[in-house]
């Protein structure tokens, strides 16, 4: 049996998915279209989403009230309870049932189940006027701190398509919310995927967006840092990040691609385009 799936599976991706390229039904069910097709060309898909638009619409129906530091989101155990029920109850629960009428055999999971990830909590540093680090309590958000693959490579190797969203414990049994990109750019690592996607609403980073010819087509490692200081910015950071993360891990190759193009998927693993942009070694 193992000898079998070693042989039909030639690669795998891991993919990010989340933001605007999950408002549209339609455009969900091409994108597990477009992921089919990837398994049906022997290609493993682990999916990981977030779902921002989604947390924000559950949070206001409770009453609750959204607080953001330096873009980091303060979540009270109230709120990480209606984040806990939107992502696994309604978000993960959604996709499941998409990518089943496409033909996968998904299954839905967070961090929690079967301790995949293992969490920490996240303290947020930030520098006041006279420079000094102020450390801020953003509540139940949390960080990677382990990645266990082993209910992962049984899922994938028995021609199961994860669909993993970005609730973990810690060891104490504490739940946390993680960043979506944190999150997926270390499950890709630990997984040691081929590629690592990530979907966006653009087609990758700008010089000077949205001139399509500014789109900035390759970067290295070596080159990212100074990315940093100019075109990177805001929602891209931890996107960046995670695909950072990924690459030193050994990953081969992390992409930003548009997610509301997801032809774009397939162009890009199985007719190697030279599409978004490509961070490698």
């Amino acid at each position: 049996m193992q000898e079998d799936n070693k042989k039909k599976y030639s690669r795998r991706v891991l993919i990010k998915y989340g933001g605007n390229a999950m408002s549209s039904h339609k455009l969900k069910e091409q994108i597990a279209g477009k992921i089919k097709e990837l398994y049906d060309n022997g290609i493993q898909v682990v999916l990981v989403h977030g779902g921002g638009p989604f947390i924000e619409k559950s949070l206001k129906e409770a009453g609750i009230k959204s607080e953001f530091f330096n873009g980091q989101r303060f979540t009270s155990p109230e709120a990480l309870e209606q984040i806990e029920k939107t992502l696994k109850g309604e978000v993960n629960a959604s996709l499941v049932n998409i990518f089943n009428k496409a033909g996968l055999k998904a299954v839905g999971l967070s961090g929690k189940d079967g301790q995949v990830v293992l969490a920490k909590k996240r303290w947020h540093l930030s520098s006041g006027e006279s420079g000094e680090g102020t450390k801020l309590d953003l509540g139940q958000v949390g960080d990677v701190l382990k990645v266990n693959t082993k209910l992962l490579l049984l899922l994938l190797d028995n021609g199961f398509t994860p669909v993993l969203t970005c609730i973990a414990s810690d060891e104490a049994g504490n739940d946390f919310n993680i960043n979506g990109d944190i999150f997926a750019g270390k499950v890709a690592a630990a997984l040691k995927v081929d590629d690592y996607i990530v979907l966006t609403d653009v087609d990758g980073l700008f010089l000077n967006y949205p001139d399509p010819k500014s789109i900035i087509s390759h970067i290295t490692l070596e080159d990212l840092p100074e990315y940093y200081k100019s075109v990177i910015q805001g929602g891209m950071i931890p996107k960046m990040e995670s695909c950072e993360t990924a690459v030193q891990a050994g990953v081969q190759r992390s992409v930003l691609l548009n997610g509301t193009e997801p032809e774009q998927i397939t162009n890009f693993v199985l007719e190697n385009q030279k599409i978004g942009t490509t961070l490698t070694k």
